[in-house]
């Protein structure tokens, strides 16, 4: 998985590539324990996500918490087979996706 990261003020944009699976979900964590600080906007770009596991959903539930308490979290671009994990999970109702 590559993740491309752009900030602008407090504005943090990041475009997610790949497969976020059991193997990739470590690298999405780290990149947003070290870039939520201070960040009120957070968008999470999945036009070329490919695949998302049960890994990555965990993943994208903790940033969901925390941006909870300090601003707003969407996923953009979400192709429909993980549109349909987001359905079959239950995280459309958890979610913001646009």
């Amino acid at each position: 998985m590559t993740i491309n990261k752009t900030k602008e003020d407090s504005h943090l944009v990041l475009a997610l590539s790949g497969r976020l699976d059991t193997t990739t979900a470590p690298q999405l964590e780290a990149e947003l324990k070290e870039s939520l600080d201070g960040v009120t906007e957070l968008v999470l770009d999945f036009a070329e996500l490919e695949y998302l596991s049960s890994a990555g959903l965990r993943v994208l539930l903790a940033a969901q918490k925390i941006m909870n308490k300090q601003g707003t979290m969407e996923i953009h671009n979400v192709n429909e087979t993980i549109t349909e994990i987001f359905e079959v999970t239950g995280f459309v109702d958890i979610l913001t996706i646009v």
